[in-house]
This record gives C-alpha cells, sequence and structure tokens, in this order.
C-alpha cells in the first residue's frame, strides 16, 4: 500500500529526529520541530484517517460460551484511540465493530430462540427426557402456585364473608334496638294522650254537672213562671 505524502513526511521526521537525539544536538531537534510542525499534525491526522481493517474472527454458534461474553458499543465521533476530535476523523473501524457486534448479538438471540425448541425434537434421548423432566417441575409449580393463590383467594372470600355477616348483624341489632326504642316512645305517647284524654272528659262532665246544678238553682230561685199565669 502506498502512503500518503504526509504520512512519508512524518517517518522522515522520525528518522531525522533519531540522529538528532544519538548526535545530543539540541539546536537541530528545536529546528526540526519548528519546521516539521504542520507536515506532522498532517500526517498525524493521515494516520488516524486511514481506514483500518480490523480482522475479526466470528465465533461458532455451537459454542455456549461465546454467548457469555458481553461486547461494549463503541461511539463513532468518540473512538477509543483517538485522544482529540479533528474535523478530518473517520471511524470505519469502530463502525465495523459496531456492526459486527450486532451481528453477534443477533446470532445469540437466534441462538436462544432456536435452542429453546431444538431440545425436545431434535435433541438426545437424555436431553429430551431432562426436557421432559423440567416441563413436569414447572407444571408441578404451576399448579401449587394455582393451589396457593386458590386457598389465599378463599381465605380472602371466608374473611369478607365474615366481615358482611357481622356488619349484617350490627345492623340488624341496631334496627332492632330503633325499634325497641321506637316502641316504647311510642307507647308512652299513647299513653299521656290517654291520661290527658280522660282528664278532659272528667273536666268537661264536671263542668256540665255544675253548669246544671247552678241552673237549677237560679230555677228555683227566680223561676220563670212567677206569676202562676202559665197553667
Amino acid at each position: 500500500m502506498k502512503l500518503r505524502k504526509g504520512t512519508a513526511l512524518f517517518f522522515h521526521f522520525l528518522i531525522l529526529l533519531c540522529k538528532l537525539f544519538s548526535s545530543h544536538n539540541v539546536h537541530g531537534i528545536i529546528y526540526l520541530f519548528i519546521y516539521f510542525y504542520p507536515f506532522i499534525a498532517t500526517a498525524v491526522i493521515s494516520v488516524v484517517s486511514t481506514p483500518v481493517s480490523v480482522p475479526y474472527v466470528t465465533p461458532p454458534v455451537h459454542q455456549s460460551g461465546c454467548m457469555l461474553v458481553i461486547i461494549p458499543r463503541l461511539n463513532p465521533l468518540h473512538p477509543p484511540p483517538v485522544c482529540k476530535r479533528t474535523v478530518r476523523l473517520e471511524t470505519p473501524a469502530v463502525h465495523h465493530h459496531n456492526h459486527q457486534r450486532t451481528l453477534i448479538m443477533q446470532r445469540r438471540e437466534h441462538y436462544r430462540y432456536h435452542q429453546v425448541w431444538r431440545k425436545p425434537l431434535y435433541g438426545t434421548s437424555s436431553e429430551r427426557e431432562e426436557y421432559r423432566k423440567e416441563m413436569r417441575e414447572q407444571l408441578k409449580r404451576q399448579i401449587e402456585e394455582k393451589c396457593v393463590a386458590l386457598r389465599l383467594q378463599l381465605a380472602s372470600q371466608v374473611r369478607e364473608a365474615e366481615h358482611l355477616r357481622e356488619v349484617d348483624r350490627l345492623a340488624l341489632s341496631s334496627e332492632r334496638e330503633q325499634r325497641i326504642q321506637h316502641s316504647r316512645a311510642m307507647t308512652l305517647y299513647r299513653d299521656e294522650n290517654k291520661k290527658l284524654m280522660e282528664q278532659s272528659w272528667r273536666d268537661r262532665a264536671l263542668t256540665r254537672s255544675q253548669e246544671a246544678l247552678k241552673e237549677r238553682e237560679l230555677l228555683r230561685l227566680n223561676p220563670i213562671n212567677w206569676s202562676g199565669t202559665l197553667k
């Protein structure tokens, strides 16, 4: 692969720098940095922006160990090797990594989905027996959970029925007490009315008898036919 111009200058700069370090020429090193600074920046950007093919070996699906490895997702705008983001930043390696990560996660989900029904249909006799045993245990557990839930529901219904019966009993007793109190009040009211009426009758009879006696006495003292002409 042909190197770019900036990359070639960068490697030439490294060679000259090594020679100056070996000769302990400080002024030459400073002059070299000042002269090659624009080319160094261009070379670094070109090296970073050069597409890098990342070899990736896709693990086979039948291995269960690869399903437990968690592959982190990389941010294409901030790839791990680059310390500072630039305008000419290119991240094909990061995109390739994320694409391979997506493929691996899809394979994991496909493997998990097909492992559910592979054993009872295409597994060995021991795997099929283990699957049947697991299904029986799950059914037993579901039956037990359903029985427990039914018992709890029945107990809750019994408690609710007892509460309603107690509320009904209290309501009936309260209603009975109210009826008894009302009956007592009405009886007392009736007795008082009877007494008042009897007293009124007695007073009226006494008044009539007194008026009759008074009129008789008045007639005796001042008769209507005192001259005797009305015979």
